[in-house]
């Protein structure tokens, strides 16, 4: 008889889950799901409600903010017996601006074997359909609730050149993009996503002046939003400036990476610098 000592570590998979619509789940979710020995989800209801959907049943247990820190220790003491065990957030991928980080890191540090298991998420679904860049971006999670606080973290991203990503309730959506554009200015570009995945879902762009117009009327105040926010144009220090200045000069007469070169050598930056300055303002 194989004792408790004996037998290996199991295994935690971090289960993608829909965001709204349910034929988003995916054939390897579905599989994990129904062969774990046991779910922890942000929230029992609607995790049963989704395991009903696809005909499984499951030992479900109740893995929020609030008991993280609580049912972590218990939940590692199963995976170090040799159990599977799914972590599922309330939608979307687990860990984006949901629990479950504390466990993830609790069961490498064990040893334990952590899979992914990919599926939606909000972030890349309103990234995807923005038309705003996508080369790089931040995601912020939710923004302070008191004014003061959102008006401080809000300062702090003024000057971020990379698109930025945000997760607002419905009941807050209006002054938050009015906050934006008081801060960032009324016409830096921005787009909300709104009930992504769902039969409603639609994407309303423009500066956050216009959307902000919109809002109530045109923009329904209902469901769930997803801010994405241009990044702020990048500022130039003096000697990159100038190296823009002179680079153009030596193009009246040179191919562009001939004037690269030159330029880099006049002026001491690496021509790397030099020719990613250039591609920055074509």
């Amino acid at each position: 008889m194989t004792s408790k000592q004996d037998r290996p570590a199991g295994t935690l998979h971090v289960v993608g889950t829909p965001i709204g619509n349910l034929g988003d789940l995916s054939l390897r979710a579905r599989e994990v799901l129904g062969a774990v020995d046991a779910i922890a989800a942000e929230d029992t209801r609607r995790t049963r409600r989704l395991l009903s959907s696809i005909g499984l049943k499951a030992s479900i247990i109740a893995f929020h903010d609030h008991n993280e820190a609580e049912r972590t220790p218990a939940l590692l003491e199963r995976l170090r017996d040799g159990e599977a065990i799914a972590l599922v957030s309330d939608a979307g991928t687990p860990l984006i601006s949901d629990p479950g980080w504390r466990l993830v890191r609790a069961a490498l540090a064990d040893g334990i074997e952590v899979l992914s298991v990919p599926g939606p998420s909000a972030v890349s679904a309103a990234l995807s359909v923005c038309g705003l860049p996508t080369d790089r971006f931040v995601f912020e999670g939710f923004l302070p609730r008191r004014r003061a606080q959102r008006a401080a973290r809000l300062e702090a991203l003024r000057n971020e050149t990379r698109t930025m990503v945000f997760f607002e309730s419905v009941h807050r959506l209006d002054a938050t993009l009015r906050q934006l554009a008081e801060q960032f200015g009324a016409q830096r570009e921005a787009a909300i996503a709104r009930e992504l995945t769902k039969l409603h879902e639609r994407v309303y762009t423009g500066s956050l002046a216009e959307i902000c117009a919109r809002l109530g009327g045109g923009i329904p105040l209902r469901g769930e939003f997803v801010v994405v926010v241009a990044g702020a144009h990048e500022v130039l220090r003096p000697e990159e400036s100038e190296a823009l200045r002179i680079f153009s000069v030596l193009c009246e007469d040179l191919p562009p990476d001939r004037a690269a070169t030159l330029c880099a050598r006049i002026t001491g930056l690496p021509r790397n610098v030099v020719y990613g300055l250039t591609r920055k303002k074509a």
